[in-house]
C-alpha cells in the first residue's frame, strides 16, 4: 500500500474508532507508520477532521524518551483542554490513566519564520506556567499494546489535559526537573517525586516542539498550552476518582473523573 493510501486508511480507522465508542485490537500491518514522518501524517489527518467536532488545535503534548532523546509530539483540540475542577466523563474518554505534568501557556505567537527559533525566543513567548493532569487514552482496547509509532499517531495518546491556575513567573521553575509534585487519588497521595520528567528539563522540549509546530503549519499561537511530559508515568484510574495534581510553588489543579463500570 503506497504512503497516502496508508495515512488515509489508518486515519479513517482512528476516527472510525471514535464515533463508533469501539476499541481497537490492533491494525493491519499495512497501515502501520513506516517512520515518525507517517505517524504524523496521519496526527494531522485526524486533526483536520476533529477540528469540526472538538474545535481548533490551541495546544500540544511534547515528550521524550530520554533527555537526549527526539522529542515527540501531538496536536490537542479546543474542546480536550480543561479547567481546574473540571470533569472527565466517558463521552471523551474510554481509558483514564492519570499523568501530572507541567503546563506552559504561550503569550506570543510563534509563527513559521526565515530561521529556526532558538530556545531564548521561544522561552520569551511563555507567559505562565501551570500544574496540569493529562488523561492518557487511546483507541486500543489495550494501552500500550501496539508499537510506539501506531501510539503516535493515535493523537500520542492524549484524551484530555486538565490545566491548573497560572504563574507568570515561571523562570522559578527551572530547572524543570528540581519541581516537587505530588499526586492524590480519592485523598490518599499515590505519587510524590522531584522531577520524574523522562524527557529532563522542559526547555529543550518547547525550543523543538516551536519549530516543528511551525513547520507542520500549525504554529503555537498566543493562549497555546503546551503539556511537557509525565512526571510520574501513568496511573490507571478503574472508577469514579477525584484527582488533585500539586507542584510546590504552583496553585494545585483538581479533576473529577468518571469511570463507566466494565
Amino acid at each position: 500500500m503506497d504512503k497516502p493510501s496508508a495515512v488515509n486508511g489508518l486515519a479513517e480507522i482512528y476516527l472510525n474508532a471514535r464515533h463508533r465508542g469501539e476499541q481497537l485490537q490492533g491494525i493491519a500491518a499495512a497501515f502501520e507508520p513506516q517512520d515518525e514522518a507517517q505517524a504524523y501524517a496521519v496526527q494531522d489527518a485526524v486533526a483536520r477532521i476533529l477540528t469540526t467536532e472538538f474545535g481548533p488545535v490551541r495546544g500540544w503534548k511534547v515528550g521524550a524518551a530520554t533527555p537526549e532523546a527526539m522529542p515527540f509530539c501531538a496536536p490537542i483540540h479546543e474542546a480536550t483542554i480543561l479547567e481546574d475542577g473540571a470533569t472527565v466523563d466517558t463521552r471523551l474518554c474510554r481509558h483514564f490513566g492519570v499523568e501530572a505534568e507541567l503546563a506552559y501557556r504561550f503569550a506570543r505567537d510563534l509563527p513559521r519564520g526565515d530561521k529556526p527559533y532558538d530556545e531564548n525566543t521561544v522561552l520569551e513567548a511563555i507567559g505562565s506556567i501551570h500544574a496540569a493532569i493529562e488523561i492518557f487514552d487511546t483507541r486500543f482496547d489495550k494501552p500500550n499494546s501496539q508499537s510506539r509509532l501506531v501510539h503516535m499517531a493515535d493523537q500520542g495518546n492524549h484524551g484530555a489535559m486538565i490545566i491548573g491556575e497560572g504563574v507568570a513567573d515561571w523562570r522559578r521553575f527551572i530547572p524543570s526537573t528540581a519541581a516537587k509534585m505530588t499526586l492524590t487519588i480519592n485523598g490518599a497521595v499515590t505519587h510524590h517525586k522531584i522531577g520524574g520528567n523522562s524527557a529532563g528539563d522542559t526547555r529543550r522540549l518547547l525550543t523543538w516542539l516551536a519549530n516543528h509546530a511551525a513547520e507542520r503549519g500549525l504554529p503555537i499561537k498566543a493562549g497555546d498550552t503546551v503539556i511537557s511530559g509525565s512526571t510520574m508515568g501513568t496511573a490507571f484510574v478503574h472508577q469514579d476518582s477525584e484527582v488533585v495534581v500539586e507542584f510546590e510553588g504552583l496553585p494545585p489543579v483538581h479533576a473529577t473523573v468518571q469511570v463507566a463500570p466494565v
